[in-house]
């Protein structure tokens, strides 16, 4: 049966040709010369525009004795670039975050044989390692994956360290960002294994849209079961992997999240050996279904990093697949590019470019190199071979629009933000990320096919905050800025900022969390309209002391900048 599965896929590779698609591996032409990978598994890539000039730029990890390469992209040509950043160790992940929203990136860097490390950028590119001070320890973590997301929703970027420890004594690690530019290990208040999993990567995603972060895990070998982790809103997770369905027993390389079917519900891509990757659909009711098999998505290959995106902007998830081939196991695929067929099934095209990938690839990024609205794909292939940069060279007659957001409120580069689009009847979903897939990160300008709209019917950014932006009527082929709460008038924005929890308190103590808003004034009164208290709180988090008040229902008239909200505090 096996025999027969890979002449079908065979069949399936060499005949379903796509004249619309078509690919160039841009590299050495654009000036991305002799990097490549030589340590164990690869190195990772970021795809991020850390200068902000609204050029996607290029990153890569380097293993012991060769420093990180940063290239600067100067109009879709690129210049290895050095910021002083030093780092010699077998590093794994590079990531471009803005930790401490400033509004510019800094770095972190995954090393799996030294401790990581965080570099500052101080706004003119002078960067400063503040990795000890930060609050990271100075050993080794065998570090492969680094994801960043907002657990807590307190405006600031956590990160979540992925161990890939080989003796499984070594766990992973939720560290917080306190706001003030620490981080503080929380990994056993939050519930976190403290077990090793030899775990690859994480993505933080919001899988069941109750507003909080979830986490999920990938983790090599079958005895270490994947991992999701439900986030229970309030410090803590809880371990939902059996219950829901995704604790697959794989040699998992890659966690990418989409919506391959556009129903609002994030899904997840797991990469694996040859019995086959994972696609996990999300039913929408806490549970998840593997239909990799049955979408034509299951490669059957080594597999390692994995794209969501559309390929030729006709509206429909297509997905990249990077891997390797191996006679020993006379796997087919060394990659696959997997075209959505419009009915969530998959065929790979053939004679688009690709056919020829003999390359043993790891890591890779999306970005849109040369701005002209289509996504090209940077992977990362073992050493003699030079990365690979494959440039979209096909049909470009369909539309498209990028978002860029600002967070306010919501951290600064928005991660973890869900943007919507409407185009008629139809509506397509997008989740932001900041370091997913394997040892990966994709452009942060998000890039969305919308076919042959001209005009976008409504442009909707749904923030961690809770904040709702929508725009109508949006021009394509364009890349839209979008500041957290713009489009919202002042009494909306403050009303969606300002979040009071718990409510209801048990005990009168009611914290009060925003952030980019200095200081705020609190009047709070009882039922009767009595005045009760005034407060003036500043701080990132602040709190009303309502301890000597009776059970009851009170009103907390909140102003700042002019502007004033009214919340309903609740004394149980």
């Amino acid at each position: 049966m096996r025999k027969l599965y890979f002449y079908a896929l065979a069949f399936l590779y060499l005949s379903h040709v796509s004249a619309q698609i078509s690919y160039t591996d841009a590299a050495s032409s654009v000036g991305l010369n002799t990097v490549s990978s030589i340590g164990d598994l690869g190195g990772g890539v970021s795809f991020c525009d850390f200068d902000g000039d609204g050029w996607d730029d290029l990153t890569y990890a380097q293993e012991d004795g060769g420093n990180i390469i940063i290239f600067k992209n100067n109009n879709g040509a690129f210049t290895s670039v050095n910021y002083g950043i030093s780092d010699t160790n077998d590093s794994k992940q590079v990531v471009w975050v803005d930790y401490d929203n400033d509004g510019d990136k800094d770095l972190f860097i995954a090393n799996f044989d030294a401790p990581n490390k965080l570099f500052n950028n101080n706004g003119s590119f002078v960067f400063t390692d503040v990795t000890t001070s930060a609050g990271f320890p100075n050993t080794n973590l065998f570090t492969y994956g680094a994801s960043w997301g907002d657990y807590n929703n307190d405006g600031y970027l956590d990160v979540f360290l992925c161990s890939k420890d080989l003796s499984r004594t070594v766990p992973n690690d939720l560290y917080r960002n306190n706001g003030d530019g620490t981080f503080t290990n929380v990994s056993v208040a939050a519930g976190i294994s403290r077990n090793g999993h030899q775990t690859f990567c994480a993505a933080f995603f919001d899988y069941d849209k109750d507003g909080d972060q979830d986490i999920y895990l990938s983790n090599d070998r079958v005895t270490n079961k994947n991992i999701l982790y439900r986030n229970e809103g309030d410090g803590t997770f809880a371990d939902v992997s059996a219950s829901s369905g995704t604790d697959l027993a794989f040699d998992a390389m890659s966690t990418t999240i989409g919506d391959y079917n556009h129903d609002g519900w994030m899904d997840v891509y797991v990469t694996n050996t040859p019995n086959g990757n994972g696609l996990l659909h999300n039913n929408g009711d806490g549970t998840f279904t593997d239909v990799a098999t049955s979408t034509g998505t299951i490669f059957n290959s080594i597999g390692w990093g994995a794209i969501f995106y559309d390929i030729e902007n006709d509206t429909d998830t297509d997905i990249y697949v990077s891997g390797m081939l191996d006679g020993s196991t006379a796997v087919l695929l060394p990659s696959a590019l997997y075209e959505n067929q419009g009915d969530n099934t998959y065929l790979i095209p053939s004679n688009v470019g690709l056919d020829n990938d003999d390359a043993a690839s790891f890591a890779n990024a999306a970005g849109d190199f040369n701005n002209d609205g289509y996504t090209d794909i940077a992977v990362v292939n073992q050493s003699p071979r030079n990365t690979f940069l494959w440039q979209y060279t096909g049909n470009t007659s369909n539309n498209w629009l990028k978002v860029r957001l600002q967070g306010t409120t919501t951290n600064r580069d928005g991660v973890g933000s869900t943007i919507e689009l409407t185009l008629g009847s139809d509506k397509l979903y997008f989740y932001t990320l900041c370091g997913e897939g394997y040892l990966g990160q994709n452009s942060q300008n998000k890039l969305m096919g919308v076919g042959t709209a001209t005009t976008i019917d409504e442009v909707k950014i749904t923030w961690l905050s809770g904040t709702v932006d929508t725009y109508s009527n949006v021009s394509v082929n364009q890349l839209l800025t979008v500041v957290e709460g713009a489009s919202l008038s002042a009494e909306s924005f403050l009303e969606n900022t300002v979040k009071i929890s718990p409510n209801p308190s048990k005990n009168g103590i009611f914290s009060v969390q925003t952030s980019q808003i200095d200081e705020l004034q609190v009047s709070v009164y009882d039922v009767m309209g009595r005045l009760v208290t005034q407060q003036e709180l500043s701080g990132a988090q602040r709190t009303i002391d309502l301890q000597n008040q009776s059970k009851g229902i009170y009103f907390a008239k909140i102003e700042a900048n002019n502007r004033s909200v009214v919340k309903k505090l609740v004394i149980e």
